[in-house]
């Protein structure tokens, strides 16, 4: 297993160096690229150039890349067009946010994803199916900024039980215990969404890859034996149905350096997904090419981490 880990860690990194090669150039090809972002209408010619040695950008593109990679490879992704921070501490703002929904929302998702998968699966052409795979398509079928709207709607203005967003009530100063509850709080409406989301499609996925597991000979052989529904379940299917849901929350989950954005914008939660938008927004250049970068690590690496869980799940599973 250590030299399969190693193998695909040395061959992610070709990969992740034509990534970056096609982002920092598209970044570049973009209309108003970084040039044109930064220059003041108001500077003369000599300004101008002045300003383009110091950002580096007379030098040719190519030379840009290198330079940029070296800082990069260093943890410097350079600065901000629109804060002129450091784009590292913009992005170490932000990801902290995200990590915390990302996680609760994935965790509740997978959770009730695996119950309700199996409950449809074991429930195959029953009432508690077609119940299960109605909710699921509608949730598939819902555009997550609808899902989050309704949810505002209902629980902030109809019923007021929670904020409509933000990650903290403005203008109160709390101790550490009650400003915890409070941000918590805040937490719900984004969090619930996100893990519906991903509830909808997960369930899916377990439903398919547990009917398939349930009609395994072993199964059956099980079930003949007379070993009963829930130890059965538990102990031989459950294991094995799991492992290509683990593809699919893997995916998902390496998407957290890009954030949620659209249940970021709705709720107005100050995460990566936001940061991407707004630089977008701004032309902040820096800071998407760093977005796009670390999207792509987390990618490679959770996918990693998915065939590494294969082995874990099934003990048969050998990587050479």
């Amino acid at each position: 297993m250590g030299r399969y880990v190693i193998r695909r860690l040395l061959q992610a990194l070709p990969l992740l160096f034509l990534l970056s090669i096609f982002m920092f150039t598209l970044i570049h090809l973009l209309p108003g690229g970084p040039e044109e972002v930064l220059y003041n209408p108001n500077l003369d010619e000599a300004g101008r150039q002045a300003l383009r040695a110091s950002l580096g950008l007379d030098d040719p593109v190519p030379i840009q890349y290198l330079k940029w990679l070296v800082s990069a490879l260093h943890g410097n992704f350079g600065y901000s067009f629109f804060t002129n921070q450091t784009v590292s501490s913009v992005i170490l703002d932000h990801f902290p946010s995200t990590l915390e929904l990302f996680s609760l929302a994935l965790l509740l998702a997978l959770i009730i994803a695996i119950v309700l998968g199996t409950l449809s699966a074991t429930r195959q052409g029953r009432l508690t199916d077609y119940l299960v795979t109605t909710l699921t398509y509608v949730g598939i079928s819902l555009p997550i900024f609808l899902l989050g709207l309704l949810m505002q709607e209902v629980f902030s203005r109809w019923l007021g039980w929670l904020p409509p967003s933000g990650d903290a009530t403005a203008g109160y100063t709390y101790d550490f215990f009650n400003g915890l509850i409070d941000h918590l709080i805040h937490l719900i409406l984004p969090m619930t969404v996100l893990a519906l989301t991903f509830t909808a499609r997960w369930s899916r996925y377990m439903r398919s890859s547990m009917l398939e597991v349930t009609r395994q000979d072993y199964i059956r052989t099980a079930r003949a034996k007379g070993l009963p529904p829930i130890p059965l379940l538990r102990r031989h299917a459950l294991r094995n149905a799991v492992i290509p849901l683990i593809t699919v929350v893997a995916i998902d989950f390496g998407s957290v350096a890009g954030g949620a954005a659209i249940t970021e914008s709705v709720f107005a939660w100050p995460g990566m997904g936001r940061l991407f938008l707004d630089s977008a927004e701004h032309r902040d250049y820096p800071v998407l090419l760093a977005i796009l970068i670390l999207s792509a690590v987390f990618v490679v690496l959770f996918n990693l981490l998915a065939d590494i869980l294969y082995a874990v799940m099934d003990p048969r599973i050998r990587y050479a």
